[in-house]
């Protein structure tokens, strides 16, 4: 009996340290093949603004100097579509945790200067609108550094400059956006966050995230501080108070810096880039959508990009499986997100090192068998 057209949209988040979105859909997509070899397949990598974010836009890359988060100049990458003037940078390039290894992490000293670096760049390219996505930062420093590469200064009770870097927010007093370049601020810069939470309080940027980002209790407290005087120093400038702003603590606070002195839109990420990348349209013509991420748990909900693709999909009424490296709640809660099941790749018992090198194989594996459960719970089937 031959088999019916399936139409499939794959749409996977990246699977961290492991595999990309683009990596993680093509796998997909082989093991669709290999249980429907007439599988109409709709590749669509997606992201929430966090790793991988300009690896779901297919975009021309340009490469450029930047300062990783320690000063040292790295070769780092932005998107740019030429046709509409829209560049994509994604802060983990020049300022994230990937640029600096385990034994350097101090958010005391790391500074989103690099980050500032590409966005110049994009606009020296001619860039009218910016999208950046602030995931995976190795920073807390209210992006500080990148508007102090833009031109803004931040000023001790001296009125001298401080030094970059989350630490030395402390003593931050006065902020002066004059020498900010212009052209910043005639684009349109919206920010992709990956996180609700607010600049400051018990799940503010630094108590949550430093130590993440390699924060000793004594330094969380610093960086607190510090970005307590950032508000300060906005609200003695004329600018809102920005202690509960929603999305403010993204990236260390760099979501705030960019909404206050770049005017910058703050968006959750997972529902702007799937707008941005006309989701819904490619859902619409799915008979079933694939999405994944290395982990499935509480925190998916809240603002990742797989439980944004559920979302869309039940309004849609079109069924999404969710493969994942590791599946950490249960399989009603998952329901409850709104996949239609979850499956966990990893066919056994396996180390971590093992799990990185064999994830595209074990991810085609899990696709194959959701595709083939799929035809076979669907006797009567037809395509849309």
């Amino acid at each position: 009996v031959p088999l019916p057209i399936m139409r499939v949209l794959v749409a996977p988040n990246a699977f961290k340290e492991s595999l990309s979105s683009r990596e993680a859909a093509r796998a997909m997509a082989s093991g669709v093949r290999r249980a429907c070899p007439s599988a109409r397949i709709d590749l669509l990598p997606v992201a929430d603004g966090g790793d991988g974010t300009l690896d779901a836009f297919d975009l021309p890359v340009r490469r450029t100097w930047a300062r990783d988060p320690l000063g040292r100049y790295v070769r780092a990458r932005y998107g740019l579509d030429p046709r509409r003037r829209l560049a994509v940078v994604e802060m983990a390039e020049a300022s994230g945790l990937r640029r600096i290894g385990l034994d350097e992490r101090d958010p005391i000293a790391a500074s989103t200067e690099g980050t500032g670096d590409l966005l110049r760049a994009a606009l020296d390219d001619g860039a009218r609108e910016l999208l950046i996505g602030v995931g995976g930062s190795a920073t807390v420093d209210a992006a500080t550094g990148a508007l102090r590469a833009l031109g803004a200064r931040f000023l001790d009770r001296r009125g001298k400059d401080l030094a970059s870097g989350g630490g030395a927010l402390e003593r931050l007093v006065r902020i002066d956006p004059s020498g900010i370049d212009p052209r910043a601020r005639r684009v349109r810069l919206r920010v992709a966050c990956d996180v609700v939470n607010p600049l400051l309080g018990a799940r503010g940027a630094a108590r949550v995230f430093g130590p993440q980002k390699g924060a000793t209790p004594a330094d969380v407290r610093t960086l607190d501080r510090g970005l307590t005087a950032f508000a300060r120093a906005v609200r003695a400038c004329g600018g809102p108070d920005v202690a509960r702003l929603r999305h403010g603590g993204a990236a260390g606070g760099a979501a705030a810096g960019f909404h206050v002195l770049l005017d910058a839109e703050l968006a959750d990420g997972a529902e702007l880039i799937l707008s941005l990348l006309d989701f819904d349209a490619h859902a619409r013509r799915a008979d079933l959508v694939l999405t994944g991420e290395g982990r499935l748990d509480a925190t998916t909900a809240g603002g990742k990009a797989p439980a944004a693709v559920a979302r869309r999909c039940r309004r849609i009424g079109v069924p999404v499986v969710a493969l994942c490296g590791v599946r950490a709640c249960t399989p009603a809660a998952a329901a409850r997100m709104g996949f239609a099941a979850s499956l966990p790749i990893l066919p056994g018992p396996a180390g971590t090192d093992e799990a990185i090198v064999r994830a595209a194989e074990w991810l085609a594996q899990a696709a194959e068998a959701a595709a083939a459960l799929f035809l076979a719970g669907r006797r009567s089937w037809r395509s849309r």
